[in-house]
C-alpha cells in the first residue's frame, strides 16, 4: 500500500487546473454552504482545521514531496481564515517547499474584501497568487434566487480588491442557473460582471442536478423552468456576445458542458460565436446528437 501523509476529509474538491497540486485541507466544508444550487459540501459541517494538524501535515507532506511546485488550500473557501492564521500557514508551506511557485485557493468575495489592502498584498508576497470565486452569475436577481449570498456589487468589490492587490482571479459562471425563465438577464449580467472585474481566467459550467431537479426546485427561491440543451447553448451565445473582455483565457470544457469551447477573450470572440452559430443552426451533425435526439 502506498503511504500518503495527508488524511483528507472526504469528499475532496478542487478546480480542474489544479489537477496536478498538491491539496491541504485547511478547513472543511464551506463557511456558507447556502447556495440552492451546490451539493458539494452538504455532508459536511463546517470548520476550520486546528493549525497544529494542518503544520504537522505540511511537514509531512515535504518529506516525501519535496519538490512541489503548486499548492492549493481547500476547502470550500480558505479565504475566510483570518490573515494571521493564513499567514502562518503560507509561511510554513514556504519554509517546507523551498520549490513552490504558486498557492491558490477558493474565496468568496465577502471575505476578500474583509481583509485590508496591505493584508491581502502581503498574502500575495507569501506566494497566494491565485483565487477561484464562483461568481455563478452577475444578476442580482437570480443570485437572490439561489441564495448566492454575494451581489453584483459585493462580487466586483472583492475581486478587484484581489487584483490590486496582484492576486489573479479565476472566476466561473454556472450556465442554465436561472432557468429559462432568467436565461437572457443571466447571461446578459454575467458578461458585464466579467466585463468589470476583467479576470485573467474564466469558465463556464452547466448546472446540474446530482439529487434531481425536483431538489433544485425546492432550494430556488423562484419559478424555475428547465432549458433543453439548444437553449443553455443559445444562453452561452447571449453570454460571449455581451462580453468586452480585453485577455481573459476563456474555457468552457468541464465534464458538464455540452459544446466545448476555449479560447481568449476578446481575440476569440468572433471564432467562438461562430462555433456556436453552427451549432445552433444544425445540431444534428453537431456532437450533440445523443441529447438531442432525447429531447434536452
Amino acid at each position: 500500500m502506498t503511504y500518503f501523509p495527508i488524511n483528507y476529509n472526504e469528499p475532496l474538491f478542487r478546480p480542474p487546473a489544479e489537477a496536478n497540486s498538491l491539496i491541504f485541507q485547511i478547513t472543511l466544508g464551506c463557511s456558507w454552504n447556502k447556495c440552492a444550487f451546490c451539493e458539494m459540501y452538504t455532508s459536511k459541517q463546517f470548520k476550520v482545521k486546528k493549525e497544529e494538524e494542518i503544520i504537522g501535515e505540511i511537514k509531512n507532506a515535504a518529506s516525501n514531496y519535496p519538490d512541489v511546485r503548486r499548492i492549493f488550500l481547500a476547502d470550500g473557501n480558505a479565504m475566510v481564515l483570518s490573515t494571521n492564521k493564513l499567514k502562518k500557514i503560507l509561511q510554513a508551506i514556504n519554509e517546507a517547499f523551498p520549490k513552490v511557485g504558486r498557492i491558490s485557493a477558493y474565496a468568496l468575495p465577502k471575505d476578500i474584501s474583509s481583509k485590508s489592502m496591505d493584508d491581502l498584498v502581503e498574502l500575495r508576497n507569501m506566494g497566494l497568487k491565485l483565487i477561484y470565486v464562483g461568481i455563478e452569475s452577475g444578476d442580482d436577481e437570480v443570485l437572490n434566487l439561489v441564495n448566492k449570498g454575494e451581489t453584483f456589487h459585493s462580487t466586483v468589490e472583492g475581486l478587484l480588491k484581489a487584483r490590486e492587490a496582484g492576486i489573479k482571479n479565476s472566476v466561473m459562471i454556472l450556465n442554465g442557473l436561472g432557468g429559462k425563465k432568467y436565461s437572457r438577464q443571466h447571461a446578459i449580467n454575467s458578461a458585464k460582471i466579467l466585463n468589470e472585474i476583467q479576470p485573467e481566467y474564466a469558465s463556464t459550467l452547466v448546472l446540474s442536478f446530482p439529487y434531481g431537479i425536483e431538489r433544485f426546485k425546492q432550494r430556488f427561491a423562484g419559478e424555475y423552468v428547465p432549458m433543453n440543451v439548444l437553449e443553455l447553448i443559445k444562453e452561452m451565445e447571449i453570454f460571449i456576445e455581451n462580453t468586452e473582455l480585453k485577455g481573459t483565457i476563456y474555457r468552457s470544457n468541464h465534464a458538464s458542458n455540452y459544446l466545448v469551447l476555449k479560447g481568449t477573450l476578446s481575440r476569440d470572440k468572433h471564432k467562438l460565436l461562430k462555433q456556436i452559430s453552427e451549432v445552433l443552426g444544425n445540431p444534428q451533425t453537431a456532437n450533440l446528437r445523443e441529447e438531442w435526439e432525447r429531447g434536452l
